[in-house]
């Protein structure tokens, strides 16, 4: 099988995952991981009316989505939640270069390369300008500009139709298992990294595997 594609996901890929952020401020707040990460994500292996997930559609605003987490947080009896505060201390910013070299080697190899974000409108500024997206990538799809967020079958689709391959000709990478396997059930091929820095080497070998790079 000859790949055409490389579809990548940005947090967690090119920068540090947000869920390892996440399970660092819980372990400074008492939370337990898992709980607090569907706190303020919502079940992220599916795609549902989470304040979060609406948030990441563009259905609502960041601070809609951040008082509706807050108020359902605090339902029977919990202990009140501020993603703001949660993800004031997640580490982000610092471009894991490896990959941004892996991405560029795959586009000078003639493979078509798109980026597939579950994102925030108001987080545009922030994420943008870490990458030179123009100079990396033939497409972005941003869930909160196409109104579709992953693991729905139909983000996945958009990104396969806009960079002109099929699902079978394309390889997909993302940190999150829900999304992996989303990729999967289109007929993707799909690579898990894990949330650590230190799980970057393994991903990319497992890329250059599919790719043949």
């Amino acid at each position: 099988m000859t790949m055409q594609a490389v579809v990548f996901d940005f947090g967690g890929v090119f920068i540090d995952s947000p869920f390892d952020g996440v399970a660092a401020a819980a372990r400074r707040h008492g939370f337990d991981p898992q709980e607090l990460s569907d706190i303020v994500f919502g079940p992220y292996d599916q795609d549902t009316d989470h304040p979060w997930h609406r948030l990441e559609r563009g259905e609502i605003s960041v601070s809609d989505a951040r008082d509706a987490i807050v108020v359902a947080s605090v339902a029977d009896g919990g202990t009140e939640v501020d993603p703001f505060v949660v993800l004031a201390g997640i580490a982000g910013g610092e471009v894991r270069d490896e990959m941004v070299a892996f991405c560029r080697e795959v586009r000078s190899a003639g493979l078509r390369t798109g980026l597939l974000t579950n994102n925030a409108k108001e987080f545009e500024t922030y994420w943008r300008p870490l990458l030179p997206l123009d100079e990396l990538f033939d497409d972005v799809v941003d869930s909160s500009a196409v109104g579709l967020r992953k693991p729905d079958p139909r983000i996945y689709e958009l990104s396969l139709s806009r960079l002109g391959v099929t699902a079978a000709d394309a390889v997909f990478i993302d940190d999150a298992p829900g999304n992996v396997d989303g990729a999967r059930a289109v007929g993707m091929s799909a690579v898990l990294i894990g949330q650590q820095r230190a799980d970057v080497p393994a991903a990319l070998a497992e890329l250059r595997s599919l790719v043949a790079l």
